[in-house]
Order: C-alpha cells, then sequence, then structure tokens
C-alpha cells in the first residue's frame, strides 16, 4: 500500500514555541533518539484540537492513529478534522485507505514509523493522535524499530463519563445537522454486513433499518426508525468512548509492567471544559489542558526546564504524572 506524505520546510533554526506573548528558542541537549509526542483519550476529548495547537507551537506534523478515520469517505461520519481546523498542520494516515479494504494494526506500523521516519528527517516533531489503543500500542510498545528510535511522551485527554456521554449525545445531533444520514446512505450494504472496511464506522449500521424502510414504510413509520438510529449511534459512540478509557488504563498496565521502556504519560482531566460555555470553556481549556501540554512538551524536548527570557518557568502544570 502506498502513502504520500504532505510536504514542509525543512527545519534549520531550533524549535520555536509559540507561547501567548511571543516566540520561545527550545535550545535541546544532545538526545540519544527522536522526539514523539502522542496524543490519547476517548472520542469527543479533543485529541484532534490539542495536537494541532501542539504541532503549531513546536514545529510539527499530526500522524493519525483512528482506525476507522484512515479510510477514505465517510468524514462526517467518522469525525475527521476538517481542513479549515487544521490551521496549516499537515496531517499522515488520515483518509487514504479504500474504503473497503482491511487495515489492520501491523499495517499502521509500517505506515505510522514511515510517516514518523519522513517527518523528523525534515526537521519536524511527529504528534500521533487517535483513539485506536491497540494501534498505538502495536507501534510505541510492540514495534522494535520505534521503540529503538524514538523517544516518546505520552499526553492521556480525560473527561469524566457523565460529562463526556453529554458531549458526545449533542455532537451527533450536530452531525445529523451536517448530514450524517445522507452521507451514511452511500455505505448502506444490502446484504447486511458491517464487518469490514469503513462500514464498521458508527453511524452506519445503526441507520440500517432506516434505509431499508425507505420506499415502503409511511413518513411517519420513517421518522420514528430514523430516531432509534440516531438513539443507537449516541449510545454507541458512548459505549465506545466508556471501552477506548478502559484499553487505555490497559495499555497504562502494559507500559508500567515493559521494563524496556521508559516513557512518560500524563493525563490532563478536561472534565472541567465540558461542564463551562463559551469563553470560560476556553479559559478552562487553556488552564488545564493546552498550557500543561505546552509546558510538559517543552520539557520533554528539553530534558530540563524551559528557559523563557533567562527565567525559569515550570507553569501552572494540573497534568497528573503516571509512571510507566
Amino acid at each position: 500500500m502506498n502513502i504520500s506524505f504532505s510536504a514542509a520546510c525543512k527545519q534549520t533554526q531550533p524549535p520555536m514555541v509559540n507561547f501567548p506573548g511571543g516566540l520561545i528558542n527550545i535550545i535541546p541537549r544532545h538526545r540519544r533518539k527522536e522526539k514523539v509526542v502522542v496524543v490519547m483519550g476517548a472520542t469527543g476529548t479533543g485529541k484532534s484540537r490539542l495536537s494541532i495547537e501542539l504541532a503549531t507551537r513546536f514545529d510539527a506534523e499530526v500522524i493519525n492513529s483512528d482506525k476507522i478515520q484512515v479510510f477514505k469517505g465517510l468524514d462526517i461520519v467518522t469525525n475527521k478534522v476538517k481542513e479549515e481546523e487544521c490551521d496549516g498542520v499537515p496531517h499522515h494516515l488520515l483518509g487514504f485507505v479504500d474504503p473497503t479494504a482491511d487495515y489492520w494494526a501491523h499495517d499502521f506500523v509500517q505506515h505510522a514509523s514511515a510517516a514518523a521516519d519522513d517527518i523528523t528527517k525534515r526537521g519536524r516533531m511527529p504528534i500521533i493522535a487517535g483513539g485506536s489503543n491497540s494501534f498505538i500500542k502495536a507501534l510505541i510498545s510492540d514495534d522494535h524499530h520505534f521503540r529503538s528510535r524514538y523517544d516518546c511522551c505520552l499526553l492521556w485527554v480525560d473527561v469524566e463519563k457523565p460529562q463526556l456521554n453529554s458531549f458526545v449525545s449533542a455532537r451527533v445531533d450536530q452531525m445529523v445537522d451536517s448530514g450524517l444520514v445522507e452521507e451514511a446512505r452511500e455505505f448502506f450494504d444490502p446484504a447486511g454486513d458491517y464487518s469490514r472496511g469503513i462500514r464498521r464506522a458508527i453511524g452506519v449500521p445503526e441507520l440500517d433499518e432506516y434505509f431499508r424502510s425507505e420506499g415502503s414504510a409511511s413518513t411517519s413509520a420513517k421518522a420514528k426508525i430514523l430516531s432509534r438510529g440516531i438513539d443507537q449511534i449516541k449510545s454507541n459512540t458512548q459505549i465506545l468512548a466508556a471501552r477506548q478509557r478502559q484499553n487505555i488504563q490497559r495499555l497504562l498496565n502494559i507500559l508500567r509492567l515493559a521494563e524496556h521502556l521508559e516513557w512518560r504519560m500524563y493525563r490532563l482531566d478536561a472534565t472541567e471544559v465540558f461542564r463551562k460555555r463559551g469563553e470560560e470553556a476556553e479559559e478552562a481549556w487553556q488552564r488545564l489542558v493546552a498550557w500543561p501540554s505546552t509546558s510538559l512538551v517543552g520539557q520533554f524536548l528539553c530534558d530540563d526546564k524551559m528557559d523563557f527570557a533567562g527565567q525559569l518557568i515550570l507553569g501552572p502544570t494540573t497534568a497528573a504524572p503516571v509512571v510507566v
């Protein structure tokens, strides 16, 4: 399977960190391995936003690790990041696989390693972001090439279940308004096989009954069937979020027992962000997620405290370190 990489300018100066108030020169110590940041979390927690914000501050590129978003199509259903949301940050392994093909962890490892190698050769930092923890484990824990070449810092964006469930439910309604049903109709399978490729995506199997009812059921009956399908999408998305959180805990335990790994993981509790609205939510995001992540990644790159205008900056880091 061929893969193309987004072009980017080769970095010839020390990394520049874009903090509020100006850019900061980061002068890293001599390091044995290249640096990679991994942004993890359940669906809806803000992984894409954080990865893009970090990429703009640290001259990085994003490698998608979501096992459904690798497929072409269903941009609304799979909630792919929009071009206008990327802020000019190149994204790799996003919408490049045939929607009917199989794509496994070993395929991801091959492509993600190649993307990371390409990014670092051009003087930039890879940021791996996505909710498919089996893909992340296969890459950072099981792949010898990646382990021997890269040092990782893992950022876990976490949100308590009630707040996240409420958010993903509202997000499904927004996706429906944006054309989710029309988009899913293109992948309706009369044979009822939703076990392969992009048809596995939440949002397609749940609408099977509705698509079958078109042309035969009454308008009111179809409306009820559609409502049930949308409710099922919400329920299955919430179940997915809970499973992803459990998988992160499982991955943490695996990394903790892996003696050959000395990587750092930090949990960033973004629950307060989801309890607020408007400017208050934005302030909470910056205080609880964006700034602590920037501080942690800066220290990770330098293996030390960051230096800003001669002053040591630790920042109000609220991230809880998890020793692995």
